[in-house]
């Protein structure tokens, strides 16, 4: 009797173990599952255009004469008071920015007890338009130059492009793509169960708007 009563034991000892195992290995499922779940209706937003901005800049170049000459191995440049001209050149550009959440994986979540933090791709910045305001070109020609003619001006505008590109260094172009991507993403992850003050979202550590200045494409 003792011995049928010791193998009862036993085999609920067993069994116990066995259902707890089992709890734990569902327990990891459902982590898994849920990041995978988090990821796949992350994707499914796909390309989220963040921010618009428009830019608007007076392009000025100021092409001086000069007379040049050589003396004593050195050259020399004497600006003639009669041979200055300017023009002035008013651009207006459209520039957007988007975050591709298609490229979220799980890497890209890290889970923490109730903690989420989602560290997004690196926003793209796209120069989408630029206009030059052809009636309001002003230039000051003195009477021994000529006027710029149009491929002078089409030199000056693209040089204008560059420098519109080289300003938004100075937009909070960072800070509005995570600010507009949490908006969309946060409600997600709360759908999930957690609460909104847990659920961090954020660029790589180490993203500058001045390495962001880089990447911005002209796509016109």
């Amino acid at each position: 009797m003792r011995k049928l009563f010791s193998l009862l034991l036993l085999a609920l000892l067993i069994g116990a173990c066995s259902n707890n195992k089992s709890d734990k290995d569902t327990d990891n499922t459902i982590a898994i599952d849920t990041t995978a779940q988090m990821v796949n209706q992350i994707n499914l937003c796909s390309r989220l255009y963040t921010s618009e901005y428009k830019i608007r800049k007076i392009i000025i170049f100021d092409d001086p004469a000069a007379l040049s000459f050589n003396f004593l191995n050195k050259v020399y440049k004497i600006g003639l008071p009669l041979g200055q001209r300017r023009v002035a050149i008013p651009v207006t550009a459209t520039a957007k920015t988007y975050v591709d959440l298609s490229k979220i994986s799980k890497d890209n979540i890290t889970r923490n007890g109730q903690k989420v933090e989602i560290v997004l791709p690196d926003p793209e910045v796209m120069l989408t338009a630029t206009n030059i305001d052809h009636t309001h070109i002003v230039q000051k020609v003195s009477f021994l130059r000529s006027n710029f003619n149009d491929e002078e001006l089409m030199l000056i505008e693209q040089q204008g492009r560059k420098d519109i590109i080289n300003s938004m260094a100075k937009l909070n172009i960072l800070e509005d793509a995570r600010s507009s991507a949490a908006r969309q993403l946060v409600p997600i992850v709360t759908a999930m169960g957690y609460q909104e003050q847990d659920v961090k979202v954020t660029f790589r550590n180490g993203l500058t708007m001045k390495e962001l200045s880089k990447l911005i494409r002209n796509i016109e």
